[in-house]
């Protein structure tokens, strides 16, 4: 698809680091109903904390962060009671009923602002408590990538598939069986495949006119990579930690509990 009617790469304003500013955005609207649990999975708690104030500590802890938007559902009365909340390099706004509409609430809260730097926004899960500032400071690179060949629109984390993929052929039920059972269409070739992960970092603008075209159109945006695909760009994966986990089944909480205390324990040493 041809993107010249939003931006081409070279039209992308290229400034120094003294000139960009850097925004993490957290879509946390969600209610995490696979995780069967009586409250939103980023208010859990695991390894002391809730999973939200793990992903923000990590996002604070980074030097180059200037600050963060949560896109927070409306009802939500609990982060409020955070003291993370109280930060003052973090700002709400009110998020939408799918992650591409928090995260646009938080584009057009950011677009909204009076400023003269070149905003580069980072969209991370909020049930993403394990970022390493290693990964941060990887994915941060391509911001200078950009500026000093103008090719570079943007990344984010990923990691290589590992496993056997197989790619599913449903079977329709029969008799009084009440188990729909899956069989396997075929073997996927696992060469080139990579998992998405977040952080996804790309400029405010483009980020946000490639989001606004592609809901318009009615694309399937499961990611903020998608959109900037969905426009005929090509975003950057720059390999990432595969303990950068999202939390999102019950069983996953046991498995960010061993990671952030061994997280905590690398610190420390």
């Amino acid at each position: 698809m041809n993107n010249s009617s939003l931006h081409s790469t070279a039209d992308i304003s290229r400034t120094d680091d003294a000139l960009t500013e850097i925004v993490a955005l957290i879509p946390a609207a969600g209610i995490g109903s696979r995780m069967k649990s009586d409250c939103p999975k980023q208010y859990l708690d695991v390894a002391g904390k809730t999973i939200i104030e793990h992903t923000l500590a990590a996002l604070l802890e980074h030097p180059r962060i200037q600050r963060i938007i949560v896109a927070l559902n409306p009802a939500d009365t609990q982060f409020e009671q955070l003291a993370i909340a109280s930060e003052s390099r973090i700002t709400t706004v009110i998020g939408g009923e799918e992650r591409a509409d928090s995260v646009l609430a938080g584009l057009d809260y950011l677009a909204g602002l009076q400023t003269d730097k070149s905003i580069w926004v980072l969209v991370h899960d909020a049930a993403r408590p394990c970022l390493h500032q290693n990964d941060l400071d990887n994915l941060l690179q391509l911001i200078e990538q950009h500026t000093e060949s103008g090719n570079v629109c943007g990344g984010l984390l990923a990691s290589p598939v590992r496993d056997t993929m197989k790619r599913m052929q449903p079977q329709p039920m029969t008799g009084t069986s009440t188990i729909n059972h899956t069989v396997i269409a075929h073997t996927v070739d696992r060469n080139g495949l990579w998992h998405a992960l977040t952080p996804q970092l790309f400029p405010l603008q483009l980020l946000r006119d490639c989001l606004i075209k592609s809901l318009a159109e009615q694309a399937c945006i499961t990611d903020e990579s998608s959109a900037l695909e969905y426009c005929g760009y090509c975003p950057v994966l720059v390999n990432g930690r595969a303990d950068n986990i999202k939390v999102t089944q019950p069983e996953d909480l046991a498995l960010a509990e061993f990671y952030l205390s061994r997280k905590s324990k690398e610190s420390i040493v």
